[in-house]
C-alpha cells in the first residue's frame, strides 16, 4: 500500500510543556481510545479541573506519535495509523480571549497559520484548507461562544473528512457524533503528587514526610482534588505551614461557598480556593490582582503599571506585587517573541474582573487600557520605520487581543467612536504588512459603519485616515469598488478639511488600485502626483517609500526600465540607511527583475533571496508569492526546469490567499506564465505537472528554506530563455509581458488558475 510522503509537513503549534504533567495516566489513555473512536471529542469539567492541561498532554502525544519515524505496521504493510491520521500536525487554538463572534474564525485561521488577503469568509478558507489535510484540531475556552463555536465545528467536520476536534470546556459543544467526557478531579494520591510537585518546585527544601503527610491529604480532600486550586495552594505553601493553610481554608469555606446549595462541590472548591487566595492577599496585591482583570490574554510590565497604577497603587509598588502574584500562582510568566510577559488563568481573571465590577472601578480601567494600547499602536507605527520593524511586528503580534479589547472599548462608545478610527487606522502596518488584511478590514469597517457624525469636525483626520486605510485594505484584497468608494470619499474629504496628507494617501492608494489592475497609465500619474504631495507635505515613511516602488513598477511595465532602477535603488539606499526592510523587499523585487532582464540570473536571484525572507518574516504574502514567481523564472533560466516547476506548484496555494484580483494582472501574471511555457517545454508537460503537484503540498517553511536554499540538482541544458524585456525592445514592449490582458493558455494543467 501507499505510504505518505516524507518529510512529512508541519507539525502543529502545540506549546511546550514547562511544569510538567502530572498524573492522570488512565485519562490519557482513555482520550486516546475516544480519539480513535470519534473526529469530535470534547472534554467537560469546571473551571480548574485540568481540562486544558489533559487535552495538551493527548495532543502532545498525538503530535509526537506522528512525528516519529515511519514504521510500517508490518513489512511492507500500511505506516502507522497515528501518522496517516495526524500527517498535517496537531493544532491548537485558544478561545479563551475571544469575544466577537466575528473573530473566531479569524482566530482559528490564524491558530492553523493562514494567511488570507480575499474577500473570501474566513469560514470558506478555513473549510478549503482543511479539505484535503488530516490533522487534531484542539479547541480551548469557547464557552463564552459556545453556539458559534458549534456551528463552525459542525461545518468543518462536514467538509473536511480527515479533520479531528478535541476540545475542552465547561459543556459540550452538543453536535451529532461529539464524546463528551466529563473530566473528574484528581484522586487523592494524584492530588498529594501534583500538590508536592508543585511546592517543591516553588519551594527545593519543602518535602513529604510523615508529619506533614496527613494535614497534606486533608488538604488535597478539602480541595476536592482541583489542580487549580491546588496550584494556588501549592504557591501558598512557600510561606505557610500545611496546617496554616488548612485552618485558614476552613475559616473561609462556608463563607465563600454560602448561598451556593444547587452548585457542584468541586465548583465550591474551586470557589474557596481561589477566594481563599483572594482573602490571603494583600489589599495592594487585591487591588493589582482586580486591576490586571482588564487585560485579555498576555501583558508586560510596562502595560500593568501604566494601567494599574493611580494613588492607592503607585508605580513603583506594581512589580513587587507582581513578584508576589507570581508567587502565589495567580499570574503565569511567559517568554515569547515580544520578551517576558505574564497572563492571569481565566478563572483566576474572571474572579477578579467580578472584584473589580464590585468596586466601581471597571469603566475608568476599560478606559486606561484602551488608552495605553492607543499609545502603543502609535509608537509602533512610528517605529515600523525604523530598525525595530521585526520587533514591532512581533509586539503586535502577542499584544493583538489587547489591541481588539481596546477596538471594542472604542466602539462601545459611540461619542468616542473616532478613537476607533485612529486606532484601526494607526495599525495599518499589521493590518497590510503582516498578513492580516481581513481582520483589519473587519475592524476598519465597524469603525466607519459606526460613524453618526457624533465625533465632530475636529477628529476629521482619524476618520479620513480609516478610510484611506480601508482603502489600501480592500485594494490588496481585490475589492476595487468598495477600495475607490472610500478613496474617493476620503480625497474629497481630505479637500473639504484642507487636510495634505490625508489627500496624498488617498491618492497614493488610488494609484496602487491602478496598478493591480493593470492601468499603468494612470498609475504612473497618481503615483507621481502623490509623491509630490507627500514631498510638499514633508512626509517620509515607508508608506511613501512604498509609491516610490509601485511608481518604479508601473514605469517598468510601460518600457521605462532606467527610471524604474532609479527609483528602486533611491529606496533601497533609503531603506538600509533607516533599517526599514518591509518597502526594501518590494524595491528587490524590481531590481531583480532587472537583473533577470539583463541576464544577471546570479544576481537575480541573490535580491530575491533575500526578498523572499524578508517578506516571510513579515507574512506578507503579497510579496512572497510575487518573490516566489519571479524565482522560479530566474530558476528555469539557471537550468533548472524541474525545480522551477515545483516552486510554481508551491506558489500556487499562495495566490489562493492573496486573490483572483491580483492575480489576474497581466502584468503580475507574466513571470508565472513564462516559467510554466518554458519549463513544460523542457520536462513535457506529465513531468511538470508532477513536479508542480509535489510543490502544492509544501508547506510554507519548507518553500521558504526550499527557496533560500535554491536548486541542487545538475541543470538541464535550458537554452535562451525568451529575456523578459531585450534590449533592442526596451521601448516597444512592457518589463515581462508581452501584452497585460493575457489567459490561461490552452494545455495548462488541470487545476492551474487563470491568468
Amino acid at each position: 500500500m501507499r505510504q505518505r510522503p516524507i518529510p512529512r509537513r508541519t507539525p502543529g503549534n502545540l506549546p511546550s510543556d514547562l511544569s510538567g504533567f502530572v498524573g492522570r495516566g488512565g485519562e490519557l489513555s482513555e482520550l486516546g481510545r475516544l480519539l480513535d473512536a470519534s473526529r469530535l471529542v470534547t472534554v467537560t469539567g469546571a473551571g480548574g479541573v485540568g481540562k486544558t492541561r489533559l487535552v495538551l498532554a493527548a495532543a502532545r502525544a498525538a503530535a509526537d506519535a506522528a512525528a516519529g519515524p515511519v514504521r510500517p505496521s508490518d513489512a511492507g504493510g500500511p505506516a502507522d495509523p497515528a501518522q496517516e491520521r495526524y500527517f498535517d500536525g496537531v493544532w491548537l487554538a485558544e478561545l479563551a480571549s475571544v469575544r466577537d463572534p466575528a473573530l473566531l474564525e479569524l482566530t482559528l485561521a490564524e491558530a492553523l497559520g493562514l494567511t488570507d488577503h480575499t474577500t473570501r469568509p474566513p469560514r470558506t478558507v478555513l473549510a478549503e484548507h482543511l479539505a484535503e489535510r488530516r490533522l487534531l484540531l484542539v479547541l480551548d475556552g469557547f464557552e463564552q461562544l459556545v453556539d458559534e463555536t458549534a456551528d463552525l465545528v459542525r461545518d468543518l467536520l462536514r467538509r473536511s473528512p480527515g479533520l479531528r476536534v478535541l476540545a475542552a470546556g465547561r459543556r459540550p459543544l452538543t453536535l451529532d457524533g461529539e464524546l463528551s467526557w466529563p473530566l473528574a478531579p484528581l484522586d487523592p494520591e494524584e492530588a498529594l503528587a501534583l500538590l508536592i510537585e508543585r511546592t517543591s518546585a516553588a519551594d527545593p527544601a519543602f518535602a513529604l514526610t510523615e508529619a506533614n503527610r496527613t494535614v497534606l491529604a486533608e488538604l488535597c480532600a478539602r480541595l476536592d482534588g482541583l489542580p487549580l486550586a491546588l496550584e494556588l495552594a501549592a504557591g501558598r505553601l512557600r510561606t505557610l505551614s500545611p496546617e496554616q493553610v488548612l485552618s485558614r481554608l476552613e475559616d473561609r469555606f462556608a463563607l465563600l461557598t454560602g448561598g451556593s446549595r444547587g452548585a457542584l462541590p468541586r465548583h465550591r472548591a474551586l470557589r474557596t480556593a481561589i477566594g481563599w487566595s483572594h482573602e490571603l492577599c494583600t489589599a495592594g496585591e487585591r487591588l493589582l490582582w482586580a486591576r490586571l482583570s482588564v487585560f485579555a490574554g498576555q501583558f508586560d510590565l510596562d502595560a500593568a503599571e501604566y494601567v494599574c497604577a493611580g494613588p492607592d497603587l503607585p508605580v513603583d509598588s506594581v512589580l513587587d506585587l507582581v513578584g508576589e502574584l507570581l508567587g502565589q500562582s495567580l499570574l503565569v510568566r511567559e517568554e515569547t517573541a515580544a520578551g517576558v510577559r505574564y497572563r492571569m488563568l481565566e478563572s483566576v481573571r474572571i474572579y477578579g474582573a467580578g472584584w473589580l465590577e464590585s468596586l466601581g472601578d471597571a469603566r475608568r480601567l476599560r478606559r486606561r487600557h484602551r488608552d495605553w494600547y492607543m499609545g502603543l499602536a502609535t509608537w509602533c507605527e512610528l517605529d515600523w520605520f525604523s530598525p525595530r520593524q521585526e520587533e514591532v511586528a512581533a509586539l503586535v503580534e502577542a499584544e493583538l487581543p489587547n489591541l481588539r479589547l481596546a477596538l471594542e472599548c472604542c466602539l462601545d462608545e459611540p461619542e468616542e467612536i473616532h478613537l476607533g478610527q485612529y486606532l484601526a487606522g494607526t495599525l495599518w502596518f499589521f493590518w497590510a504588512g503582516c498578513g492580516r488584511l481581513t481582520e483589519g478590514r473587519h475592524w476598519l469597517d465597524r469603525t466607519l459603519e459606526g460613524d453618526l457624525g457624533l465625533a465632530g469636525p475636529e477628529y476629521e483626520s482619524s476618520r479620513l485616515k480609516a478610510l484611506w486605510v480601508l482603502g489600501y485594505v480592500a485594494a490588496l484584497q481585490g475589492d476595487s469598488v468598495a477600495s475607490m468608494s472610500a478613496l474617493y470619499e476620503c480625497r474629497d474629504g481630505a479637500a473639504r478639511s484642507e487636510n495634505p496628507v490625508a489627500g496624498a494617501y488617498a491618492v497614493h492608494r488610488m494609484g496602487c488600485l491602478a496598478l493591480i489592475s493593470d492601468d499603468m497609465t494612470r498609475a504612473g500619474e497618481l503615483l507621481g502626483s502623490a509623491l509630490e504631495r507627500y514631498r510638499e507635505a514633508g512626509e517620509l515613511n515607508s508608506n511613501v517609500l512604498m509609491c516610490q516602488v509601485e511608481l518604479a513598477m508601473a514605469l517598468a511595465f510601460q518600457g521605462d526600465l532606467a527610471g524604474a532602477l532609479s527609483l528602486c535603488r533611491e529606496v533601497r539606499d533609503i531603506c538600509e540607511e533607516r533599517g526599514e526592510r518591509w518597502t526594501k523587499a518590494y524595491a528587490l523585487y524590481v531590481l531583480a527583475y532587472a537583473a533577470l532582464d539583463a541576464g544577471g540570473t546570479a544576481e537575480a536571484r541573490r535580491l530575491l533571496a533575500e526578498c523572499v525572507a524578508i517578506n516571510h518574516t513579515f507574512r506578507d504574502l503579497v510579496g512572497l508569492v510575487l518573490a516566489v514567481e519571479l524565482l522560479a523564472l530566474v530558476t528555469v533560466a539557471e537550468g533548472h526546469p524541474a525545480e522551477a516547476a515545483v516552486l510554481q506548484g508551491a506558489a500556487e496555494p499562495l495566490w489562493d490567499g492573496v486573490g483572483m484580483r491580483l492575480f489576474g494582472s497581466g502584468y503580475f501574471n507574466a513571470p508565472r506564465l513564462m516559467c510554466q511555457e518554458r519549463a513544460g517545454e523542457l520536462l513535457g508537460a506529465e513531468r511538470y505537472a508532477s513536479c508542480a503537484r509535489h510543490g502544492r503540498t509544501l508547506p510554507l517553511d519548507a518553500l521558504v528554506e526550499r527557496a533560500l536554499r535554491g536548486p541542487e540538482p545538475a541543470p538541464v541544458p535550458a537554452g535562451p530563455l525568451p529575456r523578459p524585456r531585450g534590449a533592442t525592445e526596451r521601448a516597444e514592449r512592457p518589463m515581462v509581458h508581452p501584452g497585460a490582458k493575457s489567459r490561461k493558455p490552452a494545455g495548462s494543467p488541470e487545476g492551474e488558475p487563470a491568468g
